[in-house]
């Protein structure tokens, strides 16, 4: 699969819930190159933007679309890799932040084996 097929199918299954990807195609796509490389590295599309234990229960919660991706676009209009972002934020009515890590520490410990 493609960066470009993988856009059309999630494209497909998320607009629909009101997530959409960020127009900015220079973000987006090594974003979902790189959701297909951690696809074939562990098996699964963890989150391109957070480090990854390899261990699909340890990752569950960053496997995209991650669990955090909701309250992040609910607050700052997009996820934390920029990749899903609201209507809004693509047209240039939200006010663009810097999204923090809600991702809870032990989990980032973990990953890194510590």
């Amino acid at each position: 699969m493609t960066a470009a097929e993988l856009h059309q199918t999630l494209r497909r299954l998320q607009e629909p819930k009101g997530y959409f990807f960020n127009t900015d195609m220079s973000m987006t796509t090594p974003l979902l190159e790189s959701l297909l490389i951690n696809k074939e590295r562990y098996g699964y599309m963890a989150c391109p933007c957070r480090l990854a234990s390899g261990d699909r229960e340890t990752d569950r919660d960053i496997v995209c679309p991650c669990v955090y991706r909701e309250p992040d676009v609910a607050e700052f209009g997009a996820c934390f890799c920029g990749l899903y972002v609201s209507r809004e934020y693509n047209e240039g009515k939200t006010v663009r932040h810097t999204v923090p890590e809600r991702r809870p520490a032990e989990l980032v410990l973990a990953a890194l084996g510590l």
